[in-house]
């Protein structure tokens, strides 16, 4: 890349720090949409096999809720995507764009488990609904209700639901 300052008129060369800095701004800017980086959390339920913990990832604005884990090619066991819904509501979903087959998992708004939607069909439009209230829906790879026992009725601690 080459930085010259001026035009028309031939220059000194910019110095080398001065390009640099102007190309990585120029990156960053590209970039951000897509750096914006989703919170985190430990979520966990309390099964009859015991305590099952998961890292999720927070999809708590309308954009987020909407892209949810869209495109993606993999999602590793023990990971997930929470949504929050708050207030309580009928919830539906759908697999649209989502390459992988997920467990919906809806939960109450004491966090409670009220239902759950295994081994999801990927690309599918179908409309998953919550069957009843429910504050917030976990999504996991397919199979993790059946690998871990996870029923409804199962406990969710989270900060979502009741402060827990």
């Amino acid at each position: 890349m080459k930085c010259d300052r001026g035009v028309g008129r031939r220059r000194a060369p910019a110095r080398p720090w001065i390009c640099f800095g102007i190309f990585l701004a120029l990156i960053l800017a590209a970039a951000a949409p897509a750096a914006r980086a989703a919170t985190v959390q430990p979520l966990e339920i309390v099964t009859k096999n015991g305590v099952q913990v998961f890292s999720v990832e927070m999809a708590t604005t309308e954009e987020e809720k909407e892209k949810g884990l869209m495109f993606r090619k993999e999602l590793a066991d023990g990971k997930g995507m929470l949504f929050d819904f708050s207030p309580e509501q009928e919830v539906s979903m759908w697999m649209k764009n989502t390459y992988i087959s997920l467990d919906m998992i809806f939960i109450r708004a004491d966090g409670r488990i009220l239902r759950i939607a295994e081994n999801t069909e990927p690309m599918s439009t179908r409309i998953i609904p919550s069957g009843g209230l429910a504050k917030g829906v976990l999504e996991v790879i397919a199979g993790t209700a059946k690998k871990y026992g996870i029923e409804p009725g199962d406990r969710v601690g989270h900060p979502l639901f009741n402060g827990k």
